[in-house]
């Protein structure tokens, strides 16, 4: 069954505004429910999510009657972050950085070691049952497996619609049907596909599904945890026009997690790099791809291949040396210093701070130089 196409592409500049009057937030009446105690929406610029210090640490046990902790692996080690309404922050990195686990982290499916998660100035970990009822409706995810995110056994319409039986106040159960089709039609499905199963569909489909699901709470934060990783080139690229549409109409932030550095530069605002739990560079999507300032992102974006036949030949090539290390024992100091062709002795005594060093953003790397890898004109 072939993809539904996703419409016109959305103009970078209505990002941020609020059009949606069909889907428009509102309130329920009274204090019913959970939901009378979300915070009121968010200016736009201003800041809604901001992570500080956040550390997920995973036990290592050793035994089968007497279980011990004999270590921990540090999948995220002091991630700092911050998300404003309207925006998209790019989280790229190669497998195993941590880059899923802060998505974990984010939409409260685990609890961090430690750190803060702030929302609106709120700590998610601190946050009641009934504060976290609230939060998790405001912050959705959409999954990286289309084929294991949907359950088998439930229709589209149920698949969707499984949110409002626990936030009853969104959508009144009279018109959940309407409200369903609705959700299919704006991302680019046959309204009547209410009926259908997950097996129905192809991967760009049941992707789609996966984003109606995450609207139909009206979120203000989506996290996008690899959305088009597992999917077609040219699916890839609907998928992608998709969200910029939704973002522009719903006012919607986004958290866009990635191994594509293309995809992550054509949808974000800002980019964030990470390495083994950290993360080592952050700036604008023209501060980190025209002129990145940290091996590792000079590295990854040497490994991107170049569309433009006159440019090929002019790239700057990085081959890096040995295997990431094991996050149950990174190296000290700086954790890139393994592999890094500029390693010196204070790389393996002083962790360096993510600060702008004169290269225009912030960069976790005592020799910082901002170096063009990737040719543009």
């Amino acid at each position: 069954m072939s993809d539904a196409t996703s419409g016109s592409t959305a103009a970078s500049s209505a990002r941020g505004t609020d059009r949606g009057a069909g889907w428009a937030r509102t309130e329920p009446s009274g204090a019913a429910g959970a939901a009378s105690q979300a915070p009121p929406r968010a200016a736009a610029g201003e800041t809604l999510l901001e992570i500080r210090g956040l550390e997920k640490h995973f036990p290592l046990t050793q035994g089968v009657v007497f279980r011990r902790t004999v270590g921990h692996v540090r999948a995220v080690d002091g991630v700092d972050l911050t998300m404003r309404r309207g925006e998209t922050v790019g989280l790229v990195g190669e497998s195993g950085c941590g880059k899923s686990t802060v998505s974990k982290l984010l939409v409260a499916l685990e609890k961090p070691t430690a750190g803060e998660i702030l929302y609106k100035g709120r700590d998610v970990a601190r946050m009641n049952r009934r504060a976290l009822k609230a939060y998790r409706r405001e912050v959705q995810i959409i999954f990286q497996d289309p084929y294991a995110s949907l359950n088998p056994r439930m229709t589209v319409g149920d698949i969707v619609s499984e949110g409002w039986a626990v936030h009853t106040d969104v959508a009144p159960k009279k018109g959940r049907l309407q409200r369903t089709q609705e959700l299919l039609d704006r991302v680019g499905l046959n309204p009547d596909y209410v009926n259908r199963y997950p097996h129905q569909f192809s991967g760009g489909q049941r992707q789609r599904i996966g984003i109606a699901r995450a609207l139909a709470l009206r979120p203000e934060v989506i996290v996008c945890d690899e959305p088009v990783s597992a999917l077609d080139v040219s699916v890839q690229a609907q998928v992608v026009n998709l969200l910029e549409d939704l973002q522009d109409e719903f006012g919607l932030s986004y958290l866009f997690i990635a191994h594509d550095l293309s995809v992550v530069r054509h949808i974000s605002d800002r980019v964030a790099v990470m390495y083994l739990g950290r993360v080592v560079e952050e700036g604008t999507d023209e501060q980190v791809y025209g002129s990145p300032s940290h091996p590792y992102t000079q590295a990854l974006l040497s490994s991107v291949p170049l569309h433009e036949p006159h440019l090929r030949g002019q790239k700057d090539r990085i081959l890096l040396e040995g295997d990431v290390p094991s996050p149950a024992d990174p190296p000290s100091g700086c954790r890139f210093r393994t592999r890094c062709w500029k390693a010196q002795d204070i790389c393996a005594q002083e962790p360096p701070a993510l600060v702008d060093r004169g290269q225009g953003h912030p960069s976790a790397c005592h020799f910082a130089e901002a170096r063009t890898v990737v040719p543009t004109e």
